[in-house]
């Protein structure tokens, strides 16, 4: 039974690479009202925040793990998009792995399968003009940034970090798919992360809840947040109803 004013599911949204919370700030409304929607932020965003990005991936994990500790209880569901996907499939592990409650449903957004050896792009390593473009290609940074020095030299440092985990993510292979309902994302014209790279992750989960392709680039959802937000919803009802399916099957 849930406790009066507990919220019936807490869903975390993990942003992309040299993102915050900021582009995904219009997300909790397009969600039912006893949801509670939390965009987390790693490390280091914007001019605020002054601790410096993590650029490894153990220790991003667990701030995560420390950060949100005590918000990990109830009905949880996990969505990440780019980095944030990389994210929540280790978290998910990790927490499998701690003995914990992991969550009941998990979103990857944007982010090809994981390979042991990790991604073969190197766009950490371009240089200043060379990323500029890179970043200008698949949308998702402010003109702003990219155009002023000053803003770029306070933003560049996150990004490269950022995209230094994504691209150099190590990963044990799986002994054996995960237990928690999984869902994948995608833009139908993203050359990061296109329809083909994301077909591995259905073989990471022992209920694969499908590929959902958006029209759009890789960052689909900024043109179509009711769509995904529902297509979410769905499939978080789908997932919850196979946690009670063998529960109701002893009845």
């Amino acid at each position: 039974m849930r406790k009066p004013g507990a919220p019936r599911l807490r869903l975390f949204v993990f942003h992309h690479s040299g993102g915050s919370h900021l582009m995904y700030r219009d997300w909790p409304s397009h969600f039912p009202a006893d949801w509670d929607v939390q965009i987390p932020d790693a490390p280091g965003r914007g001019p605020r925040d002054e601790r410096e990005a993590l650029g490894d991936t153990g220790e991003l994990l667990e701030y995560f793990l420390d950060e949100l500790d005590s918000r990990l209880t109830g009905p949880f569901a996990f969505f990440g998009h780019s980095m944030g996907g990389l994210v929540v499939y280790e978290l998910t592990r990790r927490l499998i792995d701690l003995g914990r409650t992991p969550p009941v449903w998990l979103g990857v957004s944007a982010r090809g399968t994981l390979h042991p050896d990790g991604d073969p792009a190197r766009r950490h390593l371009l240089s200043d003009a060379e990323l500029r473009r890179e970043l200008a290609s698949m949308g998702g940074t402010s003109a702003a940034v990219m155009e002023h020095q000053e803003l770029w030299d306070l933003f560049a440092p996150t990004i490269r970090a950022d995209l230094r985990i994504s691209e150099t993510w190590r990963t044990e292979p799986l002994a054996a798919p995960l237990p928690v309902p999984l869902s994948v994302f995608g833009g139908t014209r993203d050359l990061v992360a296109p329809p083909d790279r994301l077909e591995g992750w259905a073989a990471a989960s022992e209920h694969f809840l499908g590929q959902h392709q958006f029209e759009g680039g890789h960052f689909y959802f900024q043109d179509r947040l009711p769509e995904v937000a529902q297509r979410i919803q769905d499939d978080v009802r789908r997932a919850l109803l196979l946690a009670r399916a063998p529960s109701e099957a002893v009845r």
